[in-house]
C-alpha cells in the first residue's frame, strides 16, 4: 500500500521542489493517518477497468481525499464518499469514451458556442489541476481561449439519497480589461448578466445529467474563503447571489439549493419598454438551452441506458 500510495503521490507533485517536496511528505503523512481509507479508495478505482484508466491518467483523486477540499469543514470519509459518487455517477451517465476522458485531465468539451462571427465565445466541460479544490468538474466560459467564467462542481448523493449537482465554486475573470470584456459579453446577451449566465449553462448541464438537485456552497461553505477581503468584507456575495438566483437555505448552512430552471418573467411581468430586448434575450437563453442539451447528448448514454 505505502508503495502505491508513493508512486502516487511523485506523479502528483514535483519532488525536486522543496515545496512541493514538503506537500509530498505532508500527503504520504495523511496516507498513513486514513490507511484503511486509503487503501479502500485505491481498491475502488483499480478493480474496475475504466475506473483504473482513469487514475493512471488522473492521480488527484486521491489526493484530493486527504485535503479539506470542496467545502469548508469537509471530513476525509465525505470526501472519499464525493470521490467514488461522482465517478460513480459519471460512469452510470456518460459513454464509457466520455467517461474516461472526463474522469483524466486538461479533458475540453464544447457546451455552446456564440453564433456572432466577430467573436470567439464559448463555454466548455472540462478539468484541469487547478480546479481539483472545489470540484470535479467544470463548466467553463473562455473568451479567445482565455478562462472569464467558471463553475466547478461534482456529482454525488444528497443527504436524502438523491442525485444532486454540488457547486464548490463560482469564480470570475482575472484578465487584464476584465470589466471591459463583461460589460461587452453582457451587452451580447440582452443585458445578462455574465455570472447569472454561467448559473444558467451550469444548470442545464445539471439537467442533462438528470440530477434532481442542485446545492451550492454559501459564504460559510466556501473552501477557500478568498472571496472575503482582508477587511472581512465580502468580494462575492454567494449568499446573496444563491437566493438573487431563486436559491433558498438548507439545513446545513454551508450549501443553499438552487432551482434546476431558472424561473423567467412572463412579458406581462415585463414593461413595454424592455419587452423586445427580453424577447432577444429569452431566445439567446433558448439557444444555450438547446446547445448544451444536444452537446451533451453527444458523450450521454441513450436515456434507456441508464434505466
Amino acid at each position: 500500500m505505502i508503495s502505491e500510495i508513493v508512486k502516487l503521490g511523485k506523479r502528483i507533485y514535483r519532488t525536486e521542489n522543496p515545496r512541493e517536496l514538503h506537500r509530498f511528505v505532508v500527503f504520504l503523512g495523511r496516507s498513513e493517518v486514513h490507511r484503511r481509507g486509503m487503501k479502500e479508495l485505491c481498491a475502488w478505482f483499480e478493480r474496475e477497468p475504466l475506473r483504473k484508466q482513469i487514475l493512471e491518467a488522473n492521480p488527484f483523486p486521491i489526493e484530493q481525499a486527504t485535503r479539506a477540499f470542496f467545502y469548508a469543514g469537509s471530513t476525509f470519509s465525505e470526501r472519499k464518499r464525493i470521490i467514488c459518487q461522482h465517478f460513480t455517477m459519471l460512469q452510470e451517465r456518460m459513454r464509457p469514451e466520455a467517461f474516461v476522458r472526463f474522469g483524466g485531465l486538461d479533458a475540453r468539451y464544447i457546451l455552446w458556442k456564440s453564433a456572432e462571427e466577430d467573436i470567439d465565445w464559448t463555454a466548455d466541460l472540462t478539468f484541469e489541476p487547478g480546479q481539483r479544490k472545489e470540484g470535479l468538474l467544470c463548466v467553463e466560459m473562455r473568451l479567445a481561449g482565455r478562462q472569464l467564467y467558471q463553475i466547478i462542481f461534482w456529482l454525488a448523493k444528497d443527504q436524502a439519497g438523491e442525485d444532486s449537482l454540488f457547486i464548490g465554486a463560482m469564480q470570475g475573470p482575472n484578465m487584464e480589461g476584465a470589466k471591459d470584456i463583461v460589460k461587452d459579453i453582457t451587452k451580447r446577451s440582452y443585458r445578462y448578466r455574465t455570472k447569472n449566465l454561467i448559473l444558467y449553462m451550469a444548470q442545464a448541464v445539471a439537467r442533462a445529467f438528470g440530477v434532481q438537485h442542485i446545492y451550492a456552497v454559501t459564504n460559510t461553505g466556501y473552501y477557500a474563503q478568498n472571496h472575503v477581503r482582508r477587511d472581512r468584507k465580502l468580494k462575492t456575495d454567494f449568499g446573496a447571489f444563491w437566493e438573487e438566483a431563486g436559491g433558498w437555505k438548507t439545513d446545513d448552512p454551508r450549501f443553499d439549493e438552487l432551482p434546476l430552471v431558472e424561473p423567467r418573467k412572463t412579458m406581462e411581468e415585463v414593461p413595454t419598454r424592455k419587452r423586445a430586448q427580453y424577447r432577444k434575450r429569452f431566445a439567446f437563453l433558448d439557444d444555450v438551452d438547446a446547445q448544451i442539451a444536444a452537446s451533451m447528448a453527444e458523450i450521454l448514454r441513450p436515456a434507456e441506458e441508464t434505466k
